[in-house]
């Protein structure tokens, strides 16, 4: 009776938590090649005059900004498409030209970043600030910037450098080299000829003009996300709101020596990254009168650049998929902490293990080159990595289930006398060589396991859009196949009315499974509790048929490894001699002639 009280215990547990996942979770490999130029120094040592074309006058700066019209300079690598608006400096058009918005041949490319006033704004801005009591003009939004030598696109082969004179012999200057995936190395620098010393922060902003539709979850981080002094924040909207009042209506800033920040949205990236030389603070803002979210990176110390000098610093910007193996490489070319922590592996104590389940999942996905049977096989990987912790479980359960009996006669006999009852029991499990949480041990150590296994599966960018067989188009979203029309055969959706009123193929595989592991687990039942027990498959399908197909895929596929499991431990497991005396007849019934002593 115990024992069964425990299993129903379990059982509602598990549909809680499923419940609750529901509503709390929203419903390709490369090689990378060699790493983009190294970031140039933080501040050049020697301030020796350099030697360059002449400024342009007062009047020549002037007329070439007056028309107020965009002017773009296109961007091309094999992996991203768009153009750097040369009004203002800024990177406001980029297209991911392997990523569409939906598994349609003809589907609209995903648009990470875009410019300002349209429908979803993002955008990476360059540009200077003044030092402290500095009078220097610096270019701003409106400011027009020049193509060094009349190119037309910036692409891997094809560095490009911007200038901009301010009218008063001081010219800025920027650098950029795209690399072939989704990065792209910058240098700002300053040429003074003013006559004068100058003092100016060079400035890399990522503003994002809009609130997304959505704004993560339990199980996936969306919002701005750092890494400073090694230490990783991640700073929701509602957080950076709700300390908008600040001063400057800075909600939170660090200090660090490199880092880097920005903002991730669950597959996709924008963010900046410091030269690892470089002191810089990260500010992070809201501006409520516009509804704009920044992450702003300046030096901690302002260029000072003497009359006929030139300095520079450099950075990186990165606008693209979240690819974890992409990610570490970046990292470790160039010097970005923890790079791969944008995507968000949870906790630093279940860190440590989705990292590795993360990447070996993409790896087999890389070698298999279905996702599906990656996944499939992870789970099988899993399962003979956990085999020991299973197999000593359910012997901790099969002791369990045989001196229930004699447990629940000395229950009886001594039920008034508690302290008795409890020595005699424990008593009996000692001569019967029994650990009473042998069995829970191995499942809590299980537990986080699986728990990793499925956020990672949640996050991994190698789900979105991927065929499994048949109907499975894509293994990100719920099974399209409903019961309740025929399975496409009535022109109607059954979920428009009522969102539970949703049966698919998959859900019903996973029913069944649910069924049989149950079925092999309520042996011991009584019958009144087994005919209650009976309707949790079909909680189970009702709750997660409208998961993603490559949940439902896992799910099943896990219960079928668990029931063969199982079945196969119970048959080869041979237990202590004691027990057997105990419970011989039934061990034989269970366990096979082959076990008796």
């Amino acid at each position: 009776m115990e024992s069964s009280k425990r299993f129903i215990l379990a059982f509602g547990l598990s549909a809680l938590i499923l419940i609750g996942f529901n509503f709390l979770v929203p419903q390709k490999a490369h090689k990378p090649e060699a790493a983009p130029p190294p970031a140039p120094a933080s501040v050049v040592a020697n301030q020796s005059p350099a030697v360059t074309t002449p400024m342009a006058s007062p009047a020549v700066a002037e007329a070439a900004q007056d028309d107020h019209k965009e002017h773009r300079l296109a961007v091309r690598s094999p992996d991203v498409q768009g153009s750097f608006n040369l009004r203002g400096a800024r990177l406001d058009d980029l297209e991911l030209t392997r990523y569409r918005e939906t598994i349609a041949h003809d589907s609209p490319l995903v648009r990470l970043l875009d410019k300002a006033g349209s429908k979803m704004p993002t955008y990476l801005v360059l540009g200077w600030q003044n030092g402290e009591g500095d009078k220097t003009r610096v270019p701003d939004e409106q400011s027009l910037w020049q193509v060094d030598g009349g190119q037309e696109a910036l692409t891997p082969e094809q560095p490009v450098t911007l200038y901009w004179d301010n009218g008063a012999n001081v010219r800025f200057i920027i650098h950029l080299a795209q690399d072939r995936h989704y990065m792209v190395t910058v240098r700002q620098e300053v040429e003074n000829h003013s006559g004068q010393p100058v003092s100016l922060y060079p400035f890399q902003r990522i503003q994002r003009d809009y609130l997304p539709q959505n704004t993560g979850s339990l199980t996936e981080f969306e919002g701005l996300v750092s890494v400073m002094e090694n230490d990783l924040t991640r700073n929701g909207y509602k957080d950076i709101r709700g300390d908008a009042g600040k001063p400057n209506h800075v909600s939170w800033e660090a200090t660090s020596k490199g880092g880097w920040g920005g903002i991730t949205d669950k597959y996709w990236l924008a963010a900046i990254g410091a030269d690892s030389a470089l002191p810089v603070r990260l500010q992070e803002s809201y501006l409520p009168q516009s509804g704009s979210y920044r992450a702003t990176f300046t030096p901690q110390e302002p260029m000072v650049i003497q009359d006929g000098a030139r300095l520079g610093q450099g950075s990186y910007l990165f606008a693209g998929a979240k690819e974890p193996g992409l990610l570490r490489y970046y990292g470790r070319k160039l010097g970005l902490p923890r790079f791969d922590d944008s995507i968000d592996f949870g906790w630093s104590a279940f860190s440590y293990l989705n990292k590795p389940i993360l990447f070996v999942l993409h790896w087999l996905y890389i070698h298999i080159g279905n996702f599906g049977l990656a996944l499939m096989a992870l789970t099988l990987l899993v399962k003979i990595v956990l085999f020991p912790l299973a197999s000593k479980a359910a012997q901790s359960s099969a002791r369990m289930r045989l001196v229930a009996p004699k447990v629940t006669e000395i229950r009886q006999k001594y039920k008034d006398d508690p302290v008795t009852m409890n020595q005699k029991v424990m008593a009996l499990y000692k001569e019967e060589q029994i650990n009473p949480v042998g069995g829970c041990l191995p499942m809590l150590i299980q537990a986080p396991i699986f728990f990793c296994l499925y956020k990672m599966l949640n996050l991994s960018i190698d789900e979105r859009h991927a065929p499994f067989f048949g109907w499975i188009k894509d293994l990100s979203v719920p099974d399209p196949t409903n019961l309740f029309n025929l399975f496409g055969l009535l022109p109607f959706d059954p979920t428009h009315i009522f969102s539970f009123l949703h049966l698919s193929v998959w859900g019903a595989a996973l029913g069944i499974t649910f069924w049989l592991l149950q079925k092999h687990s309520m042996i011991q039942m009584d019958p009144a509790q087994a005919r209650i027990m009976q309707f949790m498959p079909l909680v189970y399908v009702f709750v997660m048929s409208s998961f993603p197909a490559g949940l439902l895929v896992y799910y099943t596929w896990n219960n079928v490894l668990t029931f063969l499991q199982q079945h196969y431990i119970e048959r080869r497991t041979a237990l202590p001699v004691p027990l057997m005396k105990l419970g011989g007849r039934a061990l034989r019934k269970r366990f096979g002639k082959k076990n008796e002593p």
